[in-house]
């Protein structure tokens, strides 16, 4: 397959646009994904380049080289082992940089790799540093990377403002069509956090490509995110960390494998295979988690086969997942209990969804196509609001 050659932002920062951070003190916020085409860390590159003063570097969930594999576990202030630069990280006492951090800076640049999510905290640790920059005097600039399951389907819910938290701080839906760069221009100009913001865009990438139909490198942007594949189910299948059914965590295949002990795998898939949603294949399995939900215990369950990517819904496709589910084993299901994200007063499934009328809709036994009536004239006037953010 030929894939399209692009610039990435930072590639573009360095080589066109090095004037906003020449001789500036810089901090970066990256993760294991912030490389080149070449592969080389962004954090390395900064640090070497004559032109810039890279003081600080700045950790998301999962830590400035993704060595933190629990979804819920903090990460420590620490230094960098290739730089000798501190480390702050911004998934630990606190998700916002401090005036501290920030005292001896000018600029905060920002280059990570999103998944295309909603549900996924790299883009409010963007948010958050944005509020924090426009708190302090700084200014933010956020390179571009692909959305790795394209820039043009939406699909989903859009979160409501009670079900905000730091995986969910905006009115967007479940699977977005946008890329951070597009995001951070909406969350400073129309949900008003307003700050000293510069977008670098990528060149070359078009909305209807998918991240392996471009010659960007990919790395796992986080650990249970092995795979372009991975990032297309998880739209659908992470509304499972809102249950007692293993989402694949302490498997080779995250977010593709499902199922819990109770599960009778043929029955599940046959079922799930009825209700012929659009290009996706259910094939019944056996798994046994190493670690996390049900660890060690053999699960029925089955692995999601994205047959056509260009029709699969992986949104509708995860939540008929959880009905069936719940349908099926009403008396051995369990929704997960608190807390979620440090959320403790509310329902962990609701936090994700970003609403309670999902889950009440599968309680209540109503239909897939009742879910989708429910959130489509929000998830409208959500497509009107994108189009004035997007940049490709």
């Amino acid at each position: 397959m030929t894939r399209k050659n692009i610039k990435l932002g930072l590639e573009k920062l360095l080589q066109e646009n090095l004037g906003p951070v020449r001789e500036a003190r810089v901090g970066l916020v990256c993760n294991q994904a912030s490389v080149n085409h070449g592969l080389r860390h962004a954090a390395d590159i900064l640090y070497e380049h004559r032109d810039v003063q890279l003081t600080a570097l700045f950790g998301p969930q999962h830590g400035i080289r993704g060595d933190v594999q629990d979804n819920m576990i903090e990460t420590e202030h620490t230094v960098d082992r290739e730089t000798g630069l501190p480390i702050h990280s911004l998934y630990s006492e606190t998700r916002e940089p401090t005036e501290g951090m920030l005292r001896d800076l000018d600029v905060l640049i920002f280059d990570m790799q999103d998944v295309g999510c909603r549900i996924y905290t790299f883009a409010y640790t963007m948010a958050n540093c944005m509020r924090a920059a426009r708190k302090f005097g700084k200014k933010v600039i956020v390179c571009d990377r692909p959305n790795p399951i394209n820039g043009r389907d939406v699909e989903g819910n859009v979160l409501e403002r009670e079900q905000a938290s730091f995986v969910g701080q905006f009115a967007i839906p479940t699977r977005h069509g946008m890329t951070l760069c597009e995001l951070a221009s909406m969350f400073n100009e129309h949900f008003e956090i307003n700050c000293e913001l510069e977008v670098v865009t990528m060149e070359g990438w078009e909305r209807k490509l998918w991240h392996d139909e471009t010659d960007a490198p990919w790395v796992m942007p986080s650990p249970n995110m092995p795979t372009v594949v991975s990032a297309t189910v998880f739209p659908g299948t992470v509304h499972f960390e809102g249950t007692q059914l293993s989402e694949g965590r302490g498997t080779t295949r995250p977010f593709e494998l499902v199922g819990a002990p109770y599960i009778n795998p043929e029955d599940y898939a046959r079922k799930l295979n009825a209700l012929d949603l659009p290009g996706v294949f259910f094939r019944s399995c056996i798994f046994r988690p190493t670690f996390q939900k049900h660890g060690g215990v053999r699960c029925g369950g089955v692995q999601i086969h994205v047959m056509d990517r260009e029709k699969f819904m992986p949104v509708i496709t995860g939540l008929a997942m959880v009905k069936l589910a719940y349908d099926l084993y009403r008396e051995d299901f369990r929704w997960k209990e608190p807390p979620y994200e440090y959320v403790y007063d509310r329902n962990p499934f609701d936090v994700i969804a970003g609403t309670l009328s999902i889950r009440q809709a599968i309680e209540d036994g109503s239909s897939l196509e009742t879910m989708q009536a429910g959130w489509k004239e929000a998830l409208d006037n959500f497509k009107k609001v994108r189009e004035q953010y997007l940049l490709y």
